[in-house]
């Protein structure tokens, strides 16, 4: 298992990168997670990503419904969690609250079956045996931990846990 840590003296922050099946996220947006998604569970929203920068200063939170988020649905869950991460003691000067996009990132084994039938591009930590990391095809679905994507005609089940990053490409 590799790490990195990153000191930040300001606050006497300390971020951790290891490795964890979504692949490499410091513990700070784990913890982060770990507060929010019930929050907007709550709501009927979905957590579908969770970023920080500038030393935890800066949170973007991407939230999702069916049918789509709002400018409403942004502004609601923006309120909402300006409270839980105050109660939580979670520091922070900017939060951002908005929609996936079109592109919108799949993480977990759920986003994979949900987007069955969309093109995808899929990028992986390591290149299987011909050297490829890079794979852009349409979802097939995933189900214990393999992620099955369609391309050039045949099915390849790629490693959930071997995912370094996975969206979806846009049909306009």
């Amino acid at each position: 298992m590799s790490c990195e840590i990153r000191l930040y003296f300001k606050g006497f922050r300390a971020v951790v990168f290891v490795s964890v099946s979504d692949g490499l996220r410091p513990i700070f947006c784990l913890r982060l997670e770990n507060v929010v998604e019930p929050a907007m569970a709550g709501m009927g929203y979905e957590l579908v990503d969770v970023q920080a920068s500038n030393g935890g200063r800066l949170l973007r939170l991407f939230i999702d419904k069916p049918g789509g988020v709002t400018l409403d649905d942004c502004a609601a869950a923006s309120r909402h969690l300006t409270r839980v991460l105050a109660v939580e003691g979670i520091d922070y000067e900017r939060l951002e609250v908005s929609s996936p996009g079109l592109d919108r990132p799949l993480r977990k084994e759920a986003d994979f079956a949900r987007f069955a039938g969309q093109k995808a591009e899929v990028r992986m930590r390591t290149p299987d045996e011909t050297g490829r990391r890079r794979f852009v095809g349409v979802l097939r679905g995933a189900e214990a931990g393999q992620v099955s994507l369609e391309l050039e005609g045949r099915i390849v089940r790629l490693g959930l846990d071997d995912i370094d990053k996975a969206k979806l490409i846009p049909e306009l």
